[in-house]
């Protein structure tokens, strides 16, 4: 790509006269320059390392940078975030490359459910590895779940079709029978509320052509139910009256709570929150600020259903070994 290429692009200014008029590449990682790349840093040390190198370009937006070698091009922007992803548009055009943006939920069962992740890219939320994710694919097919950087790609990014094929037959908080394409997927670990989700999922793997199966639908963890007995200790859904449900998300919480509501009236529900955080509806959740005090709650508190925000299952295996006879 010609310098006046990039800079048009970025809409930078050259601060010097170079000797080079091209880049054979751009990267944003030091460890991934070679001789004629585009090096995009702001960092001196970087820098000064890249040309060594052997880089042609450095793309920057500090203005302490120290340009220490007039031969290269220094491209300064105002935004070297925003820059980098301009370069990105001009190459996406190129590949014609088809970019959706997904609710976390739809990116976890999209994960879950395909056979084969070869045709599909799951863009990372940190914008350098997403970057050169984009630059060195040759996949026509992007999915990501930050809704600021997915835009910052492809500012009309698409979102997933909300009308698709699909309905609940029976269900309960903790098991969903549905059909979908004609066939009944009986009693699965899939809690109601999440229904939608998976099937505007299937209906993008349909649509895109992407290989998937049902058969290890699970929960997943934004909602992952534990059933436990007297002592805390992990057990079998049929033994237990007690349910402690991992959760990394506020709206699911919400949700299920309304559910209870509809349909269990006698369920005696708690959240567990670190301290300050609010949960609409709940005016004093239970705080905690360890796992030792989650111990705490769910061991003296009367439950049934114990709703856990920002706290790990594992405290489960910890409070199974301290009770343990041996």
């Amino acid at each position: 790509m010609k310098i006046e290429d990039i800079i048009n692009l970025t809409e930078g200014v050259l601060r010097n006269a170079p000797e080079v008029t091209a880049i054979t590449a751009a990267t944003v990682y030091l460890s991934k320059v070679e001789h004629g790349d585009l090096f995009i840093s702001s960092n001196q040390e970087e820098i000064d390392k890249a040309i060594e190198a052997g880089a042609y370009g450095i793309l920057y937006d500090n203005p302490d940078i120290i340009k220490k070698d007039d031969e290269i091009a220094w491209i300064k922007v105002s935004d070297i975030k925003l820059a980098a992803f301009k370069l990105v548009r001009y190459v996406i055009i190129k590949k014609e490359a088809n970019f959706f943006l997904l609710s976390e939920h739809e990116i976890t069962f999209l994960k879950m459910i395909l056979t084969h992740k070869t045709n599909i890219s799951f863009i990372s939320n940190e914008w350098r590895k997403a970057f050169e994710q984009i630059l060195n694919s040759d996949d026509a097919l992007f999915v990501g779940s930050d809704k600021a950087l997915m835009q910052l790609i492809k500012p009309d990014v698409k979102r997933l079709k909300s009308e698709v094929d699909g309905y609940a037959v029976f269900d309960t908080l903790f098991r969903t029978t549905f059909k979908v394409g004609g066939y009944v997927y009986q009693e699965k670990e899939l809690i109601p509320l999440h229904l939608d989700p998976l099937l505007r999922v299937i209906d993008f793997c349909n649509t895109q052509e992407l290989p998937y199966s049902l058969e290890k639908l699970k929960y997943t963890k934004h909602f992952m139910p534990v059933f436990i007995d007297g002592k805390l200790n992990s057990t079998q859904a049929g033994k237990s009256d007690k349910v402690a449900i991992f959760t990394d998300n506020i709206d699911d919480i919400v949700n299920a709570r309304e559910y209870i509501k509809r349909s269990n009236t006698w369920v005696k529900g708690i959240v567990l929150t670190p301290p300050k955080t609010k949960v609409p509806g709940i005016d004093r959740p239970h705080w905690f600020e360890s796992k030792e005090e989650v111990r705490e709650i769910l061991k003296n508190t009367l439950f049934n259903y114990a709703f856990i925000y920002n706290a790990d299952r594992s405290i489960l295996n910890t409070i199974k070994e301290e009770y343990s006879l041996f």
